[in-house]
């Protein structure tokens, strides 16, 4: 399963241990069957689960069916109830994460993603200038998302069209940058200042 939290196992991580556990116990407590086949149900189990771990390391679609995907529920300040109600999020749980990160004010937040995970990740609003001793009132400017526009040598053409550029443009960026083709490149984001950043591949 890799160096991964119990917090931050998949459900079908989960449903694999328990099953292993289950089949372990009832091997050890039925001495009638032979031991193989608890055995070569263990292992059958263990081999399905690092073949899915490692056609989600290689497909996105199957990562988002197997772990599901992040869900905005924040979104420049305003809450999505919609968004909320279809993840079964409740605001109580939505206060409470926010409080555990020391925020007291949901229009402080610009985004916040509820994780596959259970847990919230919170973007605060950025402050335009250095608050001043005995100013009450901030003035904010909001955060803007880097945008993913190549992932593991694919290009995310939602992610350029977010941004209003095409292929045309990412190919001649990262050829000014050394690259010939996007397969060289393991991850690139374009931030709100249209800066690209790029982390090439490790080459085995």
């Amino acid at each position: 399963m890799g160096k991964r939290e119990i917090g931050k196992l998949s459900i079908f991580d989960l449903i694999v241990s328990f099953m292993i556990a289950d089949i372990s116990a009832m091997v050890i407590e039925n001495l009638t069957e032979p031991l193989i086949l608890g055995v070569v149900s263990i292992i059958t189990l263990a081999l399905l689960q690092i073949l899915l771990s490692y056609l989600s390391l290689k497909s996105k679609k199957v990562r988002e069916w197997v772990d599901g995907k992040p869900v905005m529920i924040i979104k420049n300040g305003k809450i999505l109830e919609k968004e909320m109600a279809q993840s079964r999020y409740n605001l109580g749980d939505l206060i409470m994460q926010l409080r555990e990160k020391n925020i007291a004010d949901v229009s402080d937040v610009e985004f916040a993603f509820l994780e596959t995970s259970g847990k919230l990740s919170v973007f605060k609003k950025e402050e335009k200038r250095p608050a001043q001793r005995g100013d009450i009132r901030r003035s904010l400017r909001p955060f803007s998302m880097p945008i993913p526009v190549i992932i593991d040598g694919k290009v995310q053409d939602d992610g350029l069209q977010k941004i209003g550029k095409t292929r045309f443009w990412l190919k001649n960026e990262i050829q000014n940058q050394g690259y010939r083709d996007f397969k060289e490149i393991y991850y690139a984001t374009v931030n709100s200042n249209g800066k690209l950043f790029i982390d090439r591949k490790d080459h085995s």
